[in-house]
């Protein structure tokens, strides 16, 4: 049957995606299964999406219930889950208006647009983003992206994106131009290496966005939707020094719909006008299925308090997986991140890797073997990015997991 699906994927699915030789079948909470029966612990989490983990019962409920009575729409209608949806993400953040749409990627062009129309009039349209930064795989979102691997083959790039270095404010404050009319950043770094950025240096943009009227662009596509322990990264990094800070814009996504496509983008309500009717839109962007899945998964997190759990067992990861660096230091460099949302830096000269391939990858694949699911990031750092609800137990079936895959790398 494995081999089957393969042999049927490399015939009729486009060789976008380089793809472990893992076929899945079927998954329960944090865990799934292959086609062969083999289980693995999945703390990649579906690259940050599964926040409440594989076939949640009163999620698949409420998609039953919902399919039953009213699937999709267009956007000329209103309908009830929408605007309860709206309501609910809004509050979270300030007063301002939210625009639905379908995945990451749509959520960053959302924002890209917003900026360009904001600024139009003064013919400004440069916006500032980070080296190593990854906003999607649209034209737009490679274009702002400050990672060179996702553009190669693709120039002419658009227009009007100028990269600096990560958490550095002087150096933005050193790339404005007269054109310039936004800063876009993701509160941490995913795709990376987990990198977050500082409190020092938010406060510093936001300062910096006020005094030239610039707007502040906030990515959190994967760092959001309380993968730090709060609802938006910022609100973990800021802490007691948040204050009345806000972005003027925050993308949504992943985590959003815990599985099914769904994205939003929140636009401070003094900018909400700039994008008027006819100015962006979406087909199947904030359909009644994805707004039922969304409004439920917020009920969940909100009644089972699983920010406070991302929060205790970040922590929790992050102290264990600092006593693994002080036991196997040629394995674990550096351990870093927010909440559920943690980098693992790793070394890759063992006799069992290929110096021609990334640590990273090697790292995971090592991991699969093992019995547990991971993500990469750059050329050497493995992403924790479990479901928000995992349990003690499990975290500590991670960590037994790990611990026994340097043990066999290293041997």
């Amino acid at each position: 049957m494995s081999q089957e699906i393969k042999d049927r994927f490399r015939q009729f699915v486009a060789p976008t995606y380089g793809r472990f030789p893992i076929t899945l079948d079927r998954g329960e909470g944090a865990y799934v299964w292959d086609t062969d029966g083999k289980r693995y612990l999945d703390l990649g989490g579906g690259i940050a999406v599964n926040c409440l983990g594989h076939a949640h019962p009163e999620i698949s409920q409420v998609l039953a219930e919902q399919s039953s009575r009213l699937m999709h729409c267009t956007n000329f209608y209103h309908f009830d889950g929408q605007a309860q949806l709206a309501e609910n993400l809004a509050k979270r953040l300030g007063q301002g208006r939210m625009f639905f749409c379908n995945s990451g990627a749509e959520s960053s062009e959302v924002m890209i647009k917003l900026a360009r129309r904001f600024g139009q009039a003064k013919g400004r349209f440069e916006i500032i983003t980070a080296e190593n930064s990854f906003h999607g795989r649209t034209m737009a979102g490679i274009s702002a992206s400050g990672q060179a691997k996702v553009k190669d083959g693709f120039a002419p790039l658009l227009d009007g994106f100028t990269h600096v270095p990560f958490d550095d404010i002087d150096a933005v404050r050193s790339a404005l131009s007269p054109a310039t009319i936004a800063v876009m950043l993701e509160g941490v770094q995913g795709e990376g290496g987990i990198r977050p950025v500082t409190a020092d240096t938010l406060l510093g943009l936001r300062q910096l966005c006020d005094e030239h009227n610039l707007l502040l662009l906030w990515d959190g596509v994967q760092c959001g939707h309380f993968r730090t322990g709060s609802f938006q990264s910022f609100q973990a990094i800021l802490g007691d020094r948040l204050g009345d800070f806000l972005p003027d814009a925050v993308g949504m996504a992943k985590s959003l719909g815990g599985g099914f496509p769904m994205g939003a983008v929140w636009i401070a309500e003094k900018h909400a006008d700039v994008l008027g009717p006819g100015t962006h839109g979406s087909t199947f962007g904030g359909n009644p299925l994805a707004c039922a899945v969304a409004n439920k998964i917020l009920e969940i997190i909100d009644r089972d308090g699983l920010a406070a759990n991302a929060n205790a067992l970040g922590q929790f990861f992050i102290d264990e997986l600092a006593k693994l660096r002080e036991k196997y230091p040629e394995a674990i460099r550096e351990v870093r991140g927010h909440g559920l949302m943690i980098g693992i830096e790793m070394g890759g000269d063992f006799d069992s890797f290929d110096e021609g391939k990334p640590a990273a990858v090697q790292w995971v694949s090592a991991l699969h073997e093992t019995g547990m699911l991971t993500i990469p990031a750059g050329s050497s750092v493995v992403r924790f990015l479990p479901p928000l609800n995992l349990t003690q137990e499990e975290a500590q079936a991670g960590l037994a997991l790990f611990e026994q895959t340097i043990q066999k790398v290293i041997a």
